[in-house]
């Protein structure tokens, strides 16, 4: 197992489950300079795409948490994407059917599938010839590690190829989290009447090793998303053969998403990496 360590993060807002003082979908639009992508009729369907002012150094797909659940919505990922394109990344800020409005497996699969293709494709030339990178933070760092394996299934088959992935305190190992009924048995949840099948298409740890790599970005004081859900994971993809990272962080659940915290410059850390080992290899 591999580990990066980073120093101590002020903490964000207690740690209760989920973060406190934003609920739901970002309800007044996108922001100057952002363009809103919608890929499906519900409202819960669109991407806020962020340009850099120059040139970009690929595309970030953000991918909000909040345990699937429809009372948590994309506002969490807004402030990322800003910061990420500031550093030159364009950035797509996903929204989806969550838990209570029409979503769970699989229609969020479906959702964060599309999503990603319809962030590359008004992307271009920073999706087509730059890194495409999924970032997500605990549900979505599920779904941004899910989305790596996705084209082994014929459902969601054909979209453009995931070529890196950070999960932020992420769900990587679905059967564990049903077993410890995290989120009040939200990912029991999420995936409904579940049968191996389900584990196979919709669980990370049942789908190492991937082809693009993965950087699981967790602290030890995570009382939300245990740690072991990173340790496990990590462990079982290098075993596999697999270029899976652990990145150690502290700041609990939620400094990994606070563009202030040093948890967040570990994850740009791993971002920069990404960009000087594209631009090395021309």
């Amino acid at each position: 197992m591999l580990t990066g360590v980073v120093g101590v993060a002020p903490a964000l807002a207690a740690c209760t489950g989920e973060p406190s003082g934003r609920v739901g979908d970002v309800e007044n639009g996108p922001g100057a300079g952002t363009e809103r992508i919608t890929y499906g009729d519900d409202p819960s369907q669109w991407v806020d795409l962020h340009r850099p002012e120059g040139p970009s150094l690929g595309l970030v797909v953000v991918i909000h948490g909040g345990f699937w659940k429809a009372q948590y919505g994309a506002d969490y990922g807004a402030p990322l994407a800003e910061d990420l394109a500031a550093r030159g990344w364009t950035a797509a800020n996903v929204e989806y059917r969550r838990v209570g409005n029409g979503g769970g497996f699989p229609a969020t699969l479906d959702d964060v599938h599309a999503a990603i293709d319809a962030a590359a494709g008004a992307a271009g030339a920073a999706a087509a010839t730059g890194p495409l990178v999924t970032l997500g933070h605990s549900a979505g760092g599920h779904l941004a590690t899910w989305a790596g394996a996705r084209g082994r299934s014929d459902r969601w088959a054909g979209g453009p190829a995931v070529t890196h992935v950070v999960s932020q305190a992420g769900v990587l190992d679905l059967r564990a989290a049903v077993e410890l009924g995290l989120g009040e048995d939200a990912a029991l949840a999420f995936l409904g009447d579940a049968d191996a099948t389900t584990y196979e298409q919709a669980d990370p740890l049942s789908q190492v090793p991937l082809e693009a790599p993965v950087w699981a970005v967790h602290a030890r004081d995570d009382d939300v998303v245990p740690f072991d859900q990173a340790t496990t994971y990590v462990d079982a993809a290098t075993a596999a053969g697999a270029d899976a990272v652990l990145v150690e962080v502290t700041g609990g659940h939620f400094d990994v998403i606070d563009p202030t915290s040093d948890a967040w410059a570990a994850c740009v850390a791993v971002l920069d990496s990404v960009a000087s080992d594209r631009r090395a290899r021309g």
